[in-house]
């Protein structure tokens, strides 16, 4: 992978919500931090009550902390935006939380989800994202794809809303296994088949991103930007 060798400075995945990191990007996040590389994680919102239970709120950070325990990520960085309430809030807010964090741990790399989910807290999160990445500025990330969340992805609505097109595939026949182990570890979110958000689909949506470019397994992304 390009990115592997033509930087050394930090990735930056960042998801909306806690386990949309290890849908979309995990075996590619493994496979990256078993070569050494500075690999973190930011979740953009947190539960708040009313709409979470304050139980709830806590099992998902432990299981969060048990997932990236097991791909290996450097840190997880929590940035406590209302889950499913970021169109409340003002946007500069986002703007300005995700910026520092870029600047804060010198992102070369980053993984953002894609513009077209559903949900808009995903759609948010993106456009802030590059807000925050911005080249008009002294340092900022050299690269940025943007990742597939599995029910969210493709729940939109087909010649509507953009459509998730990967021009950019990452093998990950070695580290799909560390992929699924790591989707697992948050128990209260795996669902069983067929639904979207189950071990099986998560692998077969590997598998199906694999066959596209000959490969046992893969994850899909668009590249929005590559400057090396």
């Amino acid at each position: 992978m390009i990115f592997e060798t033509a930087q050394t400075g930090p990735v930056l995945v960042i998801a909306p919500h806690p386990d949309d990191e290890v849908l979309g990007v995990g075996g590619t996040i493994a496979r990256l931090t078993e070569k050494g590389r500075e690999v973190h994680v930011c979740i953009a919102t947190r539960g708040r009550a009313k709409r979470f239970g304050r139980d709830q709120v806590e099992t998902v950070k432990a299981e969060a902390a048990a997932a990236h325990d097991i791909l290996g990520i450097h840190q997880t960085h929590w940035l406590d935006h209302a889950a499913a309430e970021l169109d409340t809030e003002p946007h500069g807010a986002l703007n300005r939380s995700l910026a520092d964090l870029v600047c804060r741990i010198g992102a070369q790399v980053l993984f953002l989800p894609h513009p077209g989910d559903i949900h808009l807290d995903h759609q948010l999160v993106f456009l802030s994202a590059m807000v925050a990445s911005r080249p008009a500025q002294q340092e900022y990330p050299a690269a940025i794809y943007v990742y597939e969340t599995l029910s969210e992805t493709n729940w939109n609505a087909p010649y509507l809303t953009p459509p998730f097109t990967p021009n950019t595939f990452v093998d990950i026949g070695d580290t799909l296994q560390t992929k699924l182990d790591a989707f697992a570890a948050f128990a209260s979110q795996v669902r069983a088949s067929p639904a979207e958000r189950s071990i099986d689909a998560l692998r077969a949506l590997a598998t199906l991103r694999g066959a596209t470019v000959h490969r046992k397994a893969a994850e899909g992304f668009v590249a929005v930007r590559q400057c090396y």
